[in-house]
């Protein structure tokens, strides 16, 4: 393989996972916090897993799902005349609220998640 060939592999990988980051490390957080939990599980674990892939849906929400979200649910419930109230609705919904409520639900369930395992951990005796 030519040098210019490996460099280009190598650019590719780079630039693929820097414009990933943040869905590979909430990926490795999920697939860690699986491990964590078949070995012992417990209710601080489930929380922790669930905050991980909120977040996950999150970043894939943001990135590709929400301009056709709002597109296809403007065009359902639009359909003969124009109403700026409904899709000011949908808009504010789809654009403003879920893109902020997944983040914070996901990091709400990581830190209680963290916190009751730091509890149970404290109350468990030695």
């Amino acid at each position: 393989m030519s040098p210019d060939t490996q460099q280009n592999i190598f650019y590719t990988v780079y630039f693929i996972l820097l414009h990933n980051f943040e869905a590979v490390l909430y990926s490795c957080g999920i697939i860690f916090t699986t491990l964590w939990m078949l070995y012992k599980p417990s209710r601080a674990k489930i929380l922790i897993l669930w905050g991980f892939i909120f977040l996950l849906f999150s970043f894939e929400y943001k990135k590709h799902i929400v301009e056709g979200l709002t597109e296809q649910t403007i065009n359902s419930l639009i359909t003969e005349r124009q109403s700026y109230r409904i899709e000011r609705y949908v808009n504010v919904t789809l654009n403003k609220l879920v893109p902020l409520a997944l983040p914070l639900g996901g990091w709400i369930l990581i830190v209680g998640g963290t916190v009751l395992k730091i509890y149970e951990h404290q109350r468990s005796p030695k």
